[in-house]
């Protein structure tokens, strides 16, 4: 569905033109009516934040040491190293609520300084062990897309924060830093050489 499309079905749009009734005389009201304008095109909405979250990957985590989900993430690739952010659904329902987001950066950013060793270990995740597991899927695009997805994603670190459990009729103002399922603790060597991983090129166009 085009973008115009959507928001005249967002808005229940409805135009309706007067006109007399068959056999019926216009009247003297009628006459003195001035012609309806025409409908302008309903002009495209602006770009925004809220654009671009269009790669699909699911993935199960763990939320207070139960393992949940699949959960539905919709993401964005914001700059190159990379960071990318996701919103996290547990289903791809078009009214499902956002009950987590995930921040994924590249390993040259979180393990150069950004990040501490503790706090990696704590609240972070390494994507590459976790793609290697086979719990990460790449939907909705040809399977030599989703492994470029996957190529770019296992140079990444990523950390989950759980903002409205499932289970809850309102957020409770408590948020909880989820994991992925087998998440492995680093040593500072290991830590450190992940940081070597870089994104893969880019490839041409044919």
């Amino acid at each position: 569905m085009s973008r115009t499309r959507g928001v005249l079905g967002c808005l229940g749009i409805l135009v309706v033109v007067s006109a007399p009734a068959i056999g019926q005389q216009p009247t003297p009201a009628m006459a003195e009516t001035p012609a309806m304008p025409a409908t302008p095109a309903v002009a495209a909405m602006p770009a925004s934040p809220a654009d671009g979250h269009t790669v699909h990957v699911t993935a199960p985590h763990v939320v207070a040491g139960k393992v949940m989900g699949p959960y539905h993430h919709y993401c964005k690739v914001l700059s190159p190293e990379p960071v990318i952010e996701c919103l996290c659904y547990l289903s791809s329902d078009p009214n499902a609520r956002l009950e987590q987001v995930e921040y994924i950066l590249g390993k040259s950013i979180t393990r150069t300084g950004a990040v501490t060793l503790a706090n990696w270990n704590k609240n972070w995740h390494d994507h590459k062990q976790e793609i290697a597991t086979g719990r990460v899927q790449v939907l909705d695009m040809p399977p030599d897309k989703a492994k470029e997805v996957a190529d770019l994603v296992s140079t990444t670190d990523g950390i989950i924060f759980h903002l409205w459990p499932h289970d809850a009729k309102a957020p409770s103002g408590n948020v909880i830093i989820a994991q992925s399922v087998g998440h492995v603790n680093l040593n500072q060597a290991d830590f450190k050489k992940g940081a070597e991983e870089k994104p893969p090129a880019p490839k041409s166009e044919k």
